[in-house]
């Protein structure tokens, strides 16, 4: 078994235009001063790195590595969510989504897809110059909008869309394999790929890919009701980042799993700081430690209530008390007796 690694976080959240928040150094120097041994960087914000920039130059890849390692962290993995959603957009939602992508592509489906193609293939290499093995993203989505299938589907429907999803992400995952990295799908609804049954349609059409995996966050799978620490018996072996997040499900007489529209706060199924939430994270990092999960715990916050600051210098130490080491013997090892095959034939009686 290996002991997990972290504790680290996500800085999507967190970056701003004010200090210490406005710069991968500066925001470096802050989460370590928390206690978090890597960073998650988000590689959309250019206030943290460039990324065609990191995938053409080694030397500038090198770079940002080095701002990271002299705080003493470091990077855990690159993530292009904003850029995996536009991958696959229907079009309800372009006008939507035009803030993901340069202005100049707004109102254009198409050209945004492209875009964020090109996006996931820098991504690639830039992971690989950083000695990364791990990339997180979304997978996108052209069927979201039937979800709930009313008007009924029509047939062949999803497996339309799956394969058009998978002629998308084919190219892609071969660019990650050619460089060694896994592209890690956070399941989450709003996407095509939110729960184990749409990820192995997915695998099905990419024939199982083995660049196609699974980031793990128990909060999406909190407000679906899925059982979360069963998903984990059944796709450890595709688990290959983890997002330790919080969440709460308080269904009502007045609303469930869909929220009645209501903002976060109002809302039954709703994102909270870790500890504030129903997630079992001690059966999670038991499960992933039992699965041999070879990678970091990273804090995602996200809560309607707490304040990031404070949820980020709670974080650290919350998910350092769950990282479990792993032991190197077994418990009753002191009462064992040497033993060769002649001796276990005695003892079976053969």
């Amino acid at each position: 078994m290996k002991t997990i690694k972290g504790p680290a976080i996500f800085l999507a959240q967190f970056a701003d235009d004010q200090a210490p928040f406005n710069n991968l150094k500066n925001i470096c120097e802050w989460v370590a001063g928390l206690g978090y041994k890597g960073v998650q960087i988000p590689s959309w914000d250019g206030r943290l790195i460039d990324l065609q920039k990191a995938a053409e130059s080694k030397t500038y890849a090198d770079e940002i590595k080095g701002i990271v390692e002299a705080t003493g962290m470091q990077i855990t993995e690159l993530s292009t969510h904003l850029q995996g959603q536009l991958v696959a957009v229907h079009p309800a939602y372009n006008e939507l989504f035009d803030g993901f992508a340069p202005a100049n592509l707004a109102g254009n489906l198409k050209g945004k897809s492209e875009w964020a193609t090109q996006q996931l293939m820098y991504a690639a290499k830039a992971s690989q110059n950083m000695g990364l093995t791990a990339h997180a993203t979304f997978s996108g989505a052209l069927m979201w909008h039937t979800v709930y299938p009313w008007p009924q589907r029509p047939a062949g429907l999803v497996e339309t869309g799956f394969t058009e999803l998978a002629k998308r992400w084919t190219p892609i995952l071969d660019e990650f394999d050619k460089n060694g990295v896994d592209v890690c799908y956070e399941l989450h609804p709003g996407e095509d790929l939110h729960d184990g049954i749409t990820f192995e349609m997915f695998l099905d059409k990419v024939n199982g890919h083995k660049r196609a995996n699974i980031l793990y966050d128990p909060s999406h799978f909190v407000l679906q009701c899925l059982d979360y620490l069963q998903f984990i018996d059944f796709y450890h072996e595709r688990i290959k980042m983890f997002h330790v997040k919080d969440a709460e499900f308080n269904p009502t007489g007045k609303q469930g799993v869909y929220g009645g529209f209501q903002g976060w706060v109002e809302r039954a199924g709703r994102f909270r700081s870790l500890g504030d939430g129903q997630v079992d994270f001690a059966g999670i990092f038991s499960k992933l430690s039992q699965y041999d999960y070879d990678g970091w715990a990273v804090l995602e916050w996200e809560c309607a209530i707490k304040h990031p600051e404070q949820g980020a210098a709670e974080g650290a130490p919350f998910i350092d008390s769950h990282i479990i080491r792993v032991t190197e013997k077994a418990f009753d090892d002191f009462a064992g007796v040497g033993a060769d095959e002649a001796f276990n034939k005695k003892i079976l009686g053969i």
